[in-house]
């Protein structure tokens, strides 16, 4: 089903029988599978608004992003956050659509630095689990309308409502951007050397590692060129450092960072926060018991881990029942649950992003809540889709 107005969705959603599974351009299949009639926000598609004086641009949460971005690129603008682009990672096709960016709070390396997609929301329109339509925030920075349904909604995947429209806070392009490599580091000083960075005053708006640390400074050009020449200074104790001045380079590193182009060919990645203080120790003790590759951002504070057949046969041999799976799903099963239980461990949170569907229908993809933050999240469902009908268990 693809309902071409909000009020043909709300419709559907009222007069729905059973579950209903939400897509919008179905670039991101996340969290564990959902079993339903297929619903589709792509024909609510277009720019609603866009003042590129107030800073601010709504639009159909069908909307590709690609259009969004384009407009905002004719008047020297973006989206600040810099959403990711599962494609390559997933390996799937289709149309990444700004509802599906809101719907996961899909963010990107810059949200070190200027917050996540949560973060720069206005407003929402959305039709409940049954079949209300509802509208919070507004169209500009400054709104005071009640409770902040806004951010809640942001991430929560569809299963507290279904998005129609969104409204967002959108920035100036800057001038140019430089990256600065530093090389040779082990892990434990490449997070030393990213939060030394991301706490001066050089404006830092990238932190990424993987086998050398990358940094990231955008802005004017002078400016850009005396805080290249500043982080240089404050960073010479950590050794082989290596400027790359050109822009367009520069976009086509933290492009790769952001999408993680590394892992496109893993069967097995997961996606963990975790304090960057506590990166270090928590891959350590991970890497004592199973093989993996890693690459961080945030400064540390976000891992992204990535396991091949290989690494998944050896786990396979932890799970006691391995015999009953192959190895790429035993082995994922046993390194989910030691990577959620790690993780919790470090005050941390694990979602597997891509897996075998096997992994995925048998696992809790994201990080199980303790029973306070449960008992809230039941008490939400139950308000917006008290049916149960939106997304049913895609968030286990």
């Amino acid at each position: 089903m693809t309902p071409q107005t909000e009020q043909e969705l709300a419709d559907v959603i009222a007069s729905a029988k059973g579950p209903l599974r939400i897509s919008g351009g179905g670039t991101r299949p996340i969290g564990n599978p959902v079993v339903g009639e297929a619903l589709s926000t792509s024909g609510l598609s277009g720019i609603s608004l866009y003042e590129p004086g107030a800073l601010t641009i709504v639009a159909q949460a069908g909307t590709p992003v690609a259009e969004i971005e384009a407009a905002l690129d004719s008047e020297n603008q973006r989206l600040a956050f810099e959403p990711m682009d599962h494609r390559a990672m997933l390996g799937t096709d289709g149309v990444p659509t700004i509802g599906g960016v809101v719907s996961g709070n899909i963010s990107g390396s810059r949200r070190i630095s200027v917050g996540a997609c949560r973060d720069h929301m206005l407003g929402v329109r959305f039709v409940d689990g049954a079949g209300v339509i509802t509208k919070n925030g507004g169209r500009v920075m400054k709104n005071v309308t009640g409770y902040d349904l806004v951010k809640l909604l942001s991430g929560a995947y569809g299963t507290l409502g279904v998005l129609t429209e969104v409204s967002l806070k959108v920035l100036p392009k800057p001038e140019t951007s430089a990256t600065l490599y530093l090389n040779g580091l082990d892990l434990s000083r490449a997070v030393e050397a990213m939060s030394k960075a991301l706490g001066s005053p050089y404006e830092v708006t990238g932190a990424a590692y993987n086998q050398a640390v990358s940094l990231r400074i955008e802005g004017f050009e002078a400016s850009v060129a005396y805080r290249m020449g500043q982080l240089k200074t404050l960073l010479a104790e950590f050794g082989d450092l290596t400027e790359q001045p050109d822009k367009k380079t520069s976009e086509e590193i933290w492009d790769s960072a952001t999408n993680v182009h590394g892992f496109s060919d893993a069967p097995a990645v997961w996606r963990i926060s975790v304090k960057p203080s506590e990166t270090p120790a928590f891959i350590d003790v991970l890497q004592q018991m199973h093989g993996f590759d890693y690459a961080l951002d945030w400064g540390g504070g976000l891992i992204w881990l990535a396991a091949y057949d290989d690494h998944l046969s050896e786990a396979a041999h932890y799970h006691q029942d391995s015999a009953r799976h192959n190895d790429t799903v035993a082995g994922a099963e046993v390194l989910h649950t030691n990577l959620q239980h790690n993780a919790g461990r470090a005050g941390g949170h694990t979602t597997l992003i891509k897996a075998p569907d096997a992994v995925r229908a048998a696992v809790p993809v994201f990080q199980p809540e303790n029973p306070t933050v449960t008992a809230l999240s039941k008490g939400l469902r139950a308000q917006f889709d008290p049916r149960g009908i939106l997304n049913a268990g895609l968030m286990g």
